[in-house]
Order: structure tokens, then sequence, then C-alpha cells
């Protein structure tokens, strides 16, 4: 395979910028590739020409006329009397991805006591669950649950399958991946459908979170996708009535079974302890007053610590200040830590690296103070503030506490 420049080629230095290998040179007003190509495709993407094409690449046509539908793993909590909230947002999402193909939504779920969690699946958009209850998932040992989803989609084959990022999901997605030997693209930030080719585009940061990539699975099924908690939103359908319910019969639930002989476990749970590290969720918190390398010092945060008390909220914090240790690792937003969608997140001392950007860039008004006028964190703020954060934030809470 190789990349191939067209003929229509103006030199313009869009793929030269984005290329992390020092793979192309413009001679002549013209790209050119040297061996240093890793065919990674950045280039192709950016182009605006559509000077640049891969070449090479064998189109397998394959029939997946017999997969359909987009699946959902709905993961719950460790005794099974609730859902994670980022299987419900997913529910919602996969509604809308499958109106546009104008199939049905399938949640996919396991455990040893779930049937009293069916109707709030439904309620957030399925049209069928596919289900298993089994004293053996009772320890929630990721490879038994990966060779039972395993088995589940093999069966049923929907045409997509997505779950949630979450570390659980992180675990035992992989592994279900490889054993139906297709693709997945963890992470995602974003899921749509191609209008023309009816398939997922998925959309993650790479490069280290430098730039966005939308890929797709074109050779394989089920198309698969990880989804960070909390970058899409919970929806209710509210004409899921009692009517609706009671029109549910056996086709609606699909009990697959496990033999319990074939499950096989590299796992052995020798004990459990509690978790010491400060306990914090910022996803409860409708306000989050974050900072970063701009707070300069661990004391500082005190200061967001009394705005953030002062408008009921919580603290977060750039990766940059958490690893400078101003900060505990429970309070880090970003691409390495939370993903957050508060009412609104006032972002301090803040520069807005797209790492940081992919944790909470979907907050319904971002407020950004921030000395440098070219921050990129601007880009995203509904109210930009351009001065020193030690000026402004204690001019804010003065305000706020006269009311």
């Amino acid at each position: 395979m190789q990349i191939k420049v067209l003929e229509n080629c103006n030199g313009c230095k869009l793929c030269k910028k984005v290329c992390q290998y020092d793979a192309i040179e413009i001679i002549n007003k013209k790209a050119v590739i040297n061996d240093n190509c890793t065919l990674c495709g950045a280039c192709i993407d950016v182009c605006k020409t559509r000077s640049l094409v891969l070449e090479g690449l064998e189109n397998l046509k394959k029939d997946f006329s017999g997969y359909r539908g987009v699946g959902v793993f709905i993961e719950t909590t460790d005794s099974d009397e609730l859902i994670n909230e980022a299987s419900l947002e997913l529910l919602s999402k996969a509604r809308v991805l499958a109106d546009k193909l104008s199939t049905e939504v399938i949640a996919f779920i396991i455990g040893v006591d779930i049937s009293k969690l069916f109707k709030e699946i439904y309620l957030y958009g399925a049209d069928k669950i596919v289900f298993s209850q089994n004293i053996n998932f009772k320890d929630k040992k990721e490879d038994v649950f990966a060779q039972a989803l395993t088995k589940a989609i093999d069966d049923i084959k929907p045409e997509i399958f997505l779950a949630p990022a979450t570390s659980f999901g992180r675990n035992v997605i992989p592994s279900v991946a490889c054993a139906l030997k297709t693709g997945l693209t963890a992470d995602c930030t974003e899921l749509a459908i191609d209008e023309n080719e009816k398939i997922l585009l998925q959309t993650r940061p790479t490069f280290g979170g430098n730039i966005l990539a939308t890929i797709v699975t074109q050779n394989a099924r089920p198309q698969m996708a990880t989804v960070r908690p909390h970058v899409f939103k919970k929806n209710i359908y509210k004409n899921r009535d009692e009517n609706f319910f009671k029109a549910l019969d056996e086709k609606n639930f699909i009990n697959f079974s496990i033999d319990e002989n074939k499950i096989k476990s590299a796992l052995k749970i020798i004990g459990s302890f509690e978790d010491k590290e400060e306990k914090i969720n910022l996803n409860d918190y409708d306000i989050i007053v974050s900072g970063g390398r701009g707070i300069q010092d661990a004391k500082n945060f005190s200061l967001l610590k009394e705005l953030a008390d002062l408008l009921g909220g919580a603290v977060g914090a750039s990766r940059a200040a958490v690893d400078s240790g101003w900060i505990s690792y429970p309070h880090q937003v970003g691409q390495t830590g939370r993903t957050v969608n508060p009412k609104i997140y006032i972002a301090c001392g803040i520069s807005g690296a797209i790492q940081h950007l992919a944790g909470m860039q979907t907050s319904d008004v971002i407020i950004a103070i921030n000395k440098d006028p070219n921050a990129p964190i601007f880009k995203v703020a509904k109210i930009g503030i351009v001065g020193d954060v030690f000026e402004i934030l204690p001019k804010l809470i003065k305000k706020i506490k006269e009311g």
C-alpha cells in the first residue's frame, strides 16, 4: 500500500503540518511522500483538495446482510442494583443511530439479578433485551463476561455494538472484538452514520490527543466502539408508557444460556479491600471549577475551592495540575481523567489542550479565565475572560458573597 499524490495538489502544506513522522516534503509546490510514512492517513483527512489517496487497499466485498441492529452493553453496579449511567447515555445515542439506519436497538445485559432493570432499559430506547442470569457472573470477572458477550453477539449479530469506556468496559470489550475478529475503536467522543455508505463513523482523539480521527470498520462486523462516559446525554422516551410495556412479548426478551462447564476464568479472587483514596464523583455536580498549570501551586487551589463551595460545585483539574501533585487524581478532567458534562464549567489557568477538551467540551456553559488571549480554551468557551486568574477570582468571589 502507498499514499499517492494526485496532480491537483497545490502544495498548501496542511498535510505536512499534521504528519507526526516527517514523512511529507513540499517540493516544487507539491507534496512528496518519503519512506517515513506509516500510512496513518492523517494527511488524507486534512487535504482540502482531495489530492492524497491510499492505493493498494484490498476492497473486500463481504456479505453483511445477516447483521442487523445497534447493540449496547448494559453495565451494572457490583450488586446489579443500578445501571451504569454511561450505558443509559449510550442507549439514548443508539436510538438515534438506529433510527438513521431504520433498525432496532438491542440491549445486552449480563448478571445475577438483572430482570428488575429491564423496564428502565426500555425507557431509554431499547427495542429488545438480550440477557443472561447466572451465579457465575457474581464476581464481575472480566474474562467471564467477555466469553458470555462473545457468544451473545455471535448469535444475535448486531451490525453495530457499543459499550461504555469504563474501566470494566475497557477490559472486557477488546477481548470480545478479538474473539469476533472485528475492529474496535476505543474511547470515542462522537458517533454518527454515514448517510451514503450506512456505516458507523467513529471519532476519537489520536496522536496523543492532537487531532480527532474518524474511523470506519469496512470489512468486518459488528462495528464496535467504546464511548467515554458523559459524552452523550440520557434521554427517556416518554411515549413508552404502560401500554408500551403491555405490548412487549417473548420476542422482545432473548435469554441466552451459558454452558457452565465452558466458562473458564484465569482470575481468582483472594480478597477485597476498601479504596482509601479520596472519593469524589465530579459527575454528581452541575458546576465544576477547574484549575490548570496557571494556578501555579497546590495552595492556590483553595481559591478554586472557595468559589466552588459558594456555587455548590466541585473542584476539577487538568492533568498538568495533577501531575504536579497540587491535587489528587479523582479531580482530573480530560482524556486520561474524568469526562464531565456539567451545566457550568469554569476553567481557571487552563490552556485548553485537546486532551483536556476531550473531557469537558460538552459542558453546557464553559467559562474560561486565562491571561493568554490566544489560549485554545477560548475557542470552546461561551464566556472568555482574558486576565490574571489571581485578580479575577477574588473579585468574582467577592461579588457572589455580596449577593
